[in-house]
């Protein structure tokens, strides 16, 4: 079995890190690049930055922020928000991202997937994707969480996945921020039909919803921030518990 992950992700707006409830009612939490240091010496096996006003607001990625946070980091890094095309995805890995994530551009011009993909390599193209569980359905949403699609969920991780995309960061917006427990089954369906890893986010509130996650819902890797942000769990701990569970981490 392949080792699970610990990934904090740093949602930014304005240069700030923040956290909202269901992508909505954001609160500062504090500077990405002191919280990403810390979570590196804490020893998260990833990190996860995402400018999450990025597409709304018709602006680019702070290419500079990125480059700050990755001085400090020796861990892998994920950077993400309003990203669409192979120049921008360029200037980001040059400033020392990983791996980048796309979600909205994806979603209206699929074919950016394969471009990645085949400019950049699989391994390093995220493809995120916003859903929610709607009239017994869970459907792709976009912009941020605020558009809805008439695209279903596993249509659309099926989609990416056959043109390139290297692993799948699914966010579950009815259980964003709810500290409530990830979304299992959704989750789980990606998982078992899909030969890529998944990144589970959205819910996250005790050690218990990651032993879940990992286990009933056969994530890859789980993703979460104000659990993290607000130091209500720690990254040590968290992995000490999981170990202890049979759970192997990383």
């Amino acid at each position: 079995m392949l080792a699970k992950r610990i990934i904090p992700c740093l949602d930014i707006k304005d240069g700030r890190t923040v956290k909202g409830i269901n992508f909505l009612e954001l609160r500062d939490a504090g500077d990405p690049i002191e919280l990403g240091k810390f979570y590196a010496q804490q020893g998260a096996d990833e990190l996860c930055f995402l400018d999450i006003t990025a597409t709304i607001e018709g602006r680019d990625t702070f290419a500079v922020l990125v480059k700050q946070i990755a001085q400090h980091l020796n861990i892998p890094f994920t950077v993400g928000g309003g990203i669409k095309s192979i120049q921008e995805v360029s200037v980001l890995l040059g400033a020392g991202a990983d791996k980048i994530t796309i979600n909205s551009a994806a979603v209206y011009n699929p074919d950016l997937v394969n471009e990645l993909a085949k400019e950049f390599g699989s391994q390093c193209i995220v493809v995120a994707i916003d859903t929610k569980f709607t009239n017994g359905e869970w459907m792709v949403h976009t912009h941020g969480g605020r558009t809805p699609t008439a695209i279903t969920t596993k249509d659309w991780a099926r989609e990416i996945y056959n043109r390139g995309a290297g692993e799948i960061l699914l966010t579950s917006m009815n259980h964003d921020g709810t500290k409530g427990g990830f979304a299992l089954d959704i989750t789980r369906s990606l998982s078992e039909s899909l030969d890529i890893p998944v990144i589970a986010s959205g819910g996250a509130g005790t050690m218990e919803h990651f032993k879940d996650v990992f286990g009933e819902g056969k994530a890859d890797a789980a993703l979460a921030a104000s659990i993290f942000h607000f130091k209500e769990i720690a990254i040590p701990d968290l992995k000490s518990y999981l170990k202890s569970e049979g759970i192997a981490m990383r």
